[in-house]
């Protein structure tokens, strides 16, 4: 069986891409958490570009939820508007303002996290794998199926899920997984359904594609790590990012590059 799905990858992987070390690349400075965002010759933190955001275009982009390309123009457009000294003077009135009080500071919050996955690496696109990316990786891990209720009373559930994310994130090349991570989540999420040859053969028990895909699909307290698309071509997964300011995990159905 292995043989015979290694087969079926190596007809849908592209060629060998130039080499790329994520580690050289992360753009983290020293001791800090998370990546600033470069806009306009500033490198903003997630709050300075929560809070730009906020104070220029919350109403538009709340709905329908915006692609990254999309937020970062906004963003943009608001540097612009507001200057480096526009956004220091907002910040700390917006640091005080509660995400749980205020759906547009809670949007404009996330919306910035999403930025900084987004420019985590040098001459790369990073996002957040989809739900059924995550549901893949765990349909390709050694992970038994079981009632959803049991696998949640079993001692270490969440370690068991992390480590089943990471087998099967590392089972077949990152082109494969996203290319079945769209295919799932058109099947069992109801988006963008794509009949793709090669999904139902590596995947082939239906059963266990519901159970993987229900496990992980609204779990945003199981972190998965960033996939990355370097400007040299290809899929990378990189590491793991904290949380976003909720305190959970980004889980999207499509991809949000």
């Amino acid at each position: 069986m292995t043989t015979a799905l290694d087969a079926l990858y190596a007809q849908v992987t592209s060629g060998v891409a130039p080499v790329f070390s994520l580690a050289e690349m992360d753009r983290r400075p020293a001791g800090q958490v998370f990546p600033t965002i470069p806009v306009r010759g500033l490198e903003l933190t997630i709050s300075e570009a929560a809070a730009a955001l906020f104070e220029t275009t919350a109403d538009e982009l709340a709905v329908p939820v915006p692609n990254t390309d999309t937020l970062y123009d906004a963003l943009n457009t608001a540097v612009r508007t507001l200057g480096p000294a526009g956004i220091a003077e907002i910040l700390g009135t917006f640091e005080e303002l509660p995400s749980a009080e205020f759906f547009e500071v809670k949007a404009c919050r996330r919306f910035a996290y999403r930025l900084a996955l987004s420019f985590w690496y040098e001459r790369a696109r990073s996002r957040p794998m989809t739900a059924g990316e995550v549901g893949a990786a765990v349909y390709l891990s050694s992970l038994d199926r079981c009632r959803m209720a049991d696998f949640h009373k079993r001692p270490l559930c969440k370690l068991l899920l992390a480590r089943a994310i990471h087998e099967g994130v590392t089972a077949v090349p990152t082109e494969v997984l996203v290319r079945l991570g769209k295919a799932m989540a058109g099947e069992l999420g109801g988006v963008d359904r794509d009949r793709d040859w090669l999904y139902k053969q590596a995947l082939p028990d239906y059963h266990r594609r519901r159970f993987a895909f229900d496990l992980v699909q609204w779990n945003r307290e199981q972190p998965a790590p960033l996939i990355v698309r370097p400007d040299s071509g290809g899929y990378l997964v990189g590491l793991t990012p904290p949380p976003g300011p909720d305190g959970r995990w980004l889980r999207p159905m499509r991809a949000e590059w």
